[in-house]
């Protein structure tokens, strides 16, 4: 996975980082997401609370890990977080492009 990616997503806006951001587009029922990225050294609390929230509302996205943390991260959209959501499908192909997704 190239991190440079992310920060492409973030200048065309395709990336809604954060949890409660990432939260309000689970549960709205007219969301773009395509797919939800998690840190490495995300909370295993939070993970959880992820995976929770896309079972309830969203069952059919997908949700990967990164091999990035969150200072990685931080480093290349400039702000410091282990959620991000993805709303373009071709962003989201190539970013989990060869990952399996966690269920």
């Amino acid at each position: 996975m190239n991190l440079s990616t992310l920060g492409l997503m973030k200048k065309t806006g395709c990336l809604i980082v954060g949890f409660d951001a990432v939260k309000r587009e689970l549960i709205d029922p007219k969301s773009r997401v395509k797919g939800i990225a998690l840190s490495k050294d995300l909370s295993p609390k939070t993970k959880k609370e992820v995976l929770f929230l896309r079972d309830k509302y969203r069952p059919e996205l997908d949700i990967m890990a990164l091999d990035a943390d969150m200072e990685q991260i931080e480093s290349v959209i400039g702000k410091k977080t282990g959620i991000a959501a993805i709303t373009d499908e071709g962003f989201w192909k190539a970013l989990s492009q060869g990952c399996e997704p966690i269920k």
